[in-house]
């Protein structure tokens, strides 16, 4: 049995949402004994570049949490063109979705309708469009943002378990992404619709966005929030951030021109750096 197969199966019976809450209150601390060794450990563990951060002394922020959703300088993330990296991390998959299923890793897959919380009214207009999935590392800026720019429809809270969600996982959890508790925001753009899902995982002690706070956890049940008021985000605006780290999964309506010279698994990508093209 492999290293990364006994780490997946470790983590079944393990109690997901008391772990991540925990996790939650001790990322929380305001304590300086406590908080500023941490954030230093943290940063020479992972080799965090703070000279990109607005605020590069570590020992600045109240707590865990706000350091770890830190902000970076105005000018460390340049926008491109076309359609943008939501995050910093790493492209783990992208391509076409095929009759309605997504790639999670080599053998693995599972489909659109599952990801986006079982509405096949919510999922039809993705099934034959395109993907692009980024997994976040504990070293990356941890705020996403918008790949173009978007009108909020609806929001949707899924609940689920909260796998470690990493490379190796993907690779023997099935359905990973349609298992783990995850928020799902359905943007009407210029090309079309956009379904941005941010995944929870492990220690994931919350989700937040920018147009309603903190979302998880809220329900043992499918929660959906639609919105008559248009709530409109640039392209590089902010929408979202993990408290601790996970994946954004992107889903376009349409076929996504991506660029030639793209990788997966060890891709890494910056927020705001170019992955592809839209037409109208």
């Amino acid at each position: 049995m492999t290293q990364d197969k006994l780490f997946s199966l470790i983590q079944y019976p393990l109690p997901h949402h008391l772990i991540s809450r925990l996790s939650g209150l001790v990322a929380d601390s305001r304590a300086a004994w406590f908080k500023d060794p941490f954030i230093k450990w943290f940063i020479r563990r992972y080799g965090v570049d703070m000279s990109q951060a607005q605020e590069p002394d570590p020992t600045a922020y109240n707590c865990f949490n706000d350091f770890f959703t830190r902000a970076l300088r105005d000018d460390a993330r340049p926008i491109g063109d076309g359609m943008v990296s939501p995050a910093d991390g790493f492209l783990s998959q992208f391509g076409d979705v095929e009759h309605g299923t997504l790639i999670q890793a080599k053998g693995q897959r599972y489909s659109v309708t599952s990801l986006l919380g079982g509405d096949t009214r919510r999922a039809n207009p993705f099934r034959q469009g395109s993907f692009a999935t980024v997994y976040l590392s504990p070293k990356d800026y941890h705020r996403v943002h918008m790949p173009v720019t978007g009108t909020l429809r609806e929001m949707t809270y899924v609940p689920g378990r909260l796998f470690s969600v990493n490379l190796a996982t993907a690779d023997q959890v099935p359905r990973l992404f349609a298992r783990n508790e995850r928020l799902v925001c359905i943007f009407d753009t210029e090309f079309g619709p956009l379904a941005m899902v941010l995944v929870g995982a492990m220690i994931v002690a919350a989700i937040e966005t920018v147009w309603a706070g903190q979302i998880t956890p809220r329900s043992k049940h499918i929660q959906t929030t639609r919105f008559d008021k248009p709530i409109t985000l640039a392209k590089g605006a902010e929408m979202g951030r993990f408290k601790l780290g996970s994946t954004v999964i992107l889903c376009f309506g349409q076929n996504v021109d991506f660029r030639n010279d793209l990788g997966i698994d060890d891709s890494p990508v910056s927020m705001g750096q170019t992955l592809g093209d839209l037409s109208r």
